[in-house]
């Protein structure tokens, strides 16, 4: 009984030291989490209640995951930083100016800074993209990729359209918007810092009106502005000189434009909205449908009537016939010719008023008729940013162009011409023609038409402004995006305007041509109105 007992004993106190070692165990380690959860602030940690009286396996704290790197800002290509630095900093000052004077022209100053920074992108594309084939099947992304410098262009000009030239700040909107056409030269392949001095001569003429009246009344404020902006062309002439004098380069192994843009535009806007992403090979989203089909511009006229038998027509009309035209003379017999026979001389008749005067009597000096003069050829030609169409004459000519933003175009003497101008360009003159159809896009500036008869003028995008000078007769057709467009005539007669109504076909507007004036004594001055005829 003694041994059994003092084994009992030994068995118990062996059980009573296991207890007591697991329970030393689980103290230390619920001391182990407590400590581990004062050190990590990413949430409390929980200590395991044993349900036995097993050792729990111990566990190591988790130590908190490092911040992610912040990103590498990339450093900018030498010709962005300098463009930032050298050009639009000296735009911003000026813009600050701007706000000073405010209105109109502080917010014609903001479109311009928008222009610059957009050039700036377009310049950082170029830095790092393959040249773009304008008239291949990128030709759509380089209109893409150019739209808003193309936009804040635009913006720009149409704020110095709208402005009245009793604003008295009209001088300052006008020196702008004439020489807004700067932000044109990444699209000049040939000596662009050329087209920047063109821009800054046509800034002057306006621009010289603020300097004289400033320094005459004491404008300390637009004395600044304007050579503050004046300022500018130095700069960017230097610039595109020394960077690019040959036109905006390209890298040869660099990627395609429409990847590049998309990078930059990620990047640009790292924790914004993400932009939409360009559609696969940069072509953009098809355009809207287009209204009701326009009128056809092909201009029906009746036929003159045969000039009656005799007189000078029936000369004319046998000259022409060429060496054909002898057929029909009657062969002279040596005995008839006045230059063998002197008798015949002596004997010849001469009419009773050419013995009055002692001589014969000089012809009139008459215009040479048409059909004996000497027809020109045909001429199209791109002479560094002007277009030239001259001496189309042809019922089926049908002539199509693509022009950019800083080309002009001169179209002269074309006769039974359409003439259709693809994408954007500044401005169009029309001179000397008859029964011409031209159809364009967008333009920077004006539709300017001189002494043409049958004009027909389709806008299917925006143009500010139409002027007609000694037109007879014209068609105009305006898109829905161009009914604000301005008019205005000088000589003319028989224009109508036709735009799109609500029902999204033509309705066709005459304008007036007859104006009645008379002096009202009350006021001291000449009235105009215009005559309405009605019925």
């Amino acid at each position: 009984m003694g041994t059994h007992s003092t084994m009992h004993n030994f068995t118990t106190l062996i059980k009573r030291l296991e207890a007591a070692t697991s329970r030393l165990e689980d103290i230390a380690q619920s001391a182990i989490d407590l400590e581990s959860a004062a050190q990590t602030p990413q949430g409390p940690s929980s200590t395991t209640t044993p349900q036995s009286s097993t050792p729990a396996p111990s566990t190591r704290a988790v130590a908190p995951a490092p911040p992610p790197p912040a990103p590498v800002k990339e450093e900018l290509p030498d010709a962005v930083e300098e463009f930032n630095t050298s050009i639009i900093s000296l735009v911003e000052k000026w813009v600050k100016l701007s706000e000073d004077i405010g209105g109109p022209v502080a917010e014609q100053a903001r479109e311009v800074l928008r222009g610059y920074k957009e050039t700036s992108k377009f310049i950082h594309i170029s830095t790092k993209a393959k040249r773009i084939d304008i008239k291949g099947p990128d030709a759509s992304l380089y209109q893409r990729l150019i739209q808003p410098i193309a936009d804040a262009l635009a913006a720009a000009g149409a704020i110095k359209e709208n402005a009245h030239k009793s604003d008295p700040f009209y001088n300052h909107l006008a020196a702008v918007g004439d020489s807004i056409i700067v932000l044109a030269w990444p699209t000049i392949a040939n000596k662009p810092f050329k087209h920047v001095q063109e821009a800054r001569d046509s800034s002057q003429f306006f621009g010289n009106k603020v300097l004289t009246a400033s320094k005459e009344s004491g404008d300390a404020k637009s004395l600044e502005w304007i050579r503050a902006y004046y300022g500018i062309f130095p700069a960017l002439i230097d610039y595109v000189k020394d960077k690019f004098p040959d036109g905006l380069t390209w890298n040869p192994n660099g990627q395609h434009a429409s990847d590049v843009a998309k990078a930059l535009e990620n990047a640009s806007s790292a924790g914004a909205p993400a932009a939409p992403a360009p559609p696969a090979g940069g072509a953009p989203p098809p355009p809207p449908p287009p209204p009701g089909p326009p009128p056809v511009l092909r201009i029906n006229e009746h036929k003159a009537e045969p000039a009656p038998a005799g007189g000078f027509g029936a000369v004319f009309s046998e000259l022409n016939q060429g060496e054909a035209v002898t057929k029909g003379l009657r062969k002279v017999d040596k005995s008839e010719m006045t230059h063998k026979n002197p008798s015949l001389r002596a004997s010849s008749v001469v009419s009773e008023g050419s013995a009055a005067r002692g001589k014969s009597p000089a012809p009139g000096k008459k215009p040479k008729p048409e059909s004996m003069r000497v027809k020109k050829p045909p001429k199209k030609v791109l002479e560094g940013n002007k277009w030239t169409i001259e001496n189309y004459d042809s019922p089926d000519q049908y002539i199509e162009i693509q022009v950019e933003m800083s080309h002009s175009l001169l179209i002269s003497k074309c006769t039974n011409t359409t003439i259709v101008l693809k994408g954007k360009a500044n401005a169009v003159t029309v001179e000397n023609t008859a029964r011409l159809s031209l159809v364009v896009d967008d333009l920077v500036s004006t539709v300017d038409a001189v002494k043409s008869q049958n004009f027909a003028l389709q806008v299917l995008g925006t143009i500010p402004t139409v002027l007609l000078d000694q037109v007879d007769g014209a068609q105009i057709y305006f898109s829905k995006e161009s009914k604000s467009t301005r008019v205005f005539t000088s000589k003319s007669t028989g224009v109508n305007v036709n735009v799109i109504g609500e029902d999204d076909d033509y309705k066709e507007l005459a304008l007036p041509n007859q104006i009645c004036s008379y002096y009202d004594e009350e006021r001291g001055e000449m009235v105009n109105e215009i005559v309405s005829h009605a019925g």
